[in-house]
């Protein structure tokens, strides 16, 4: 399913399992409650995708594979920019956050 074009597609509560996406463009896709173990998301362009909870791929995971998570929501229910935004600070402060 490499290069597969699925702009806005529904695939919420999609078990993707073993899928490949591979440099599929997934721009504003709904992704809520997929279930997306061992799927291959390498290049594929997830800007705007609402990923709130996805299970089996981790944020860091999506991070690495996906060419593009710019406004997307993550997992955890987190912007992916105020993702890397918290991600960068527990680093800043030696990955343990104190009481604000």
């Amino acid at each position: 399913m490499g290069d597969a074009a699925l702009q806005s597609a529904n695939l919420s509560r999609a078990d993707l399992t073993n899928a490949d996406l591979t440099d599929a463009n997934l721009t504003g896709a709904d992704l809520t409650n997929a279930v997306l173990r061992d799927t291959t998301l390498s290049g594929a362009l997830l800007s705007g995708a609402d990923l709130r909870g996805a299970t089996e791929l981790t944020n860091e995971e999506l991070e690495q594979q996906a060419s593009s998570l710019k406004g997307a929501t993550m997992p955890n229910g987190q912007k992916y920019e105020d993702w890397l935004k918290d991600k960068e600070g527990s680093r800043e402060d030696g990955g343990e956050r104190g009481p604000s």
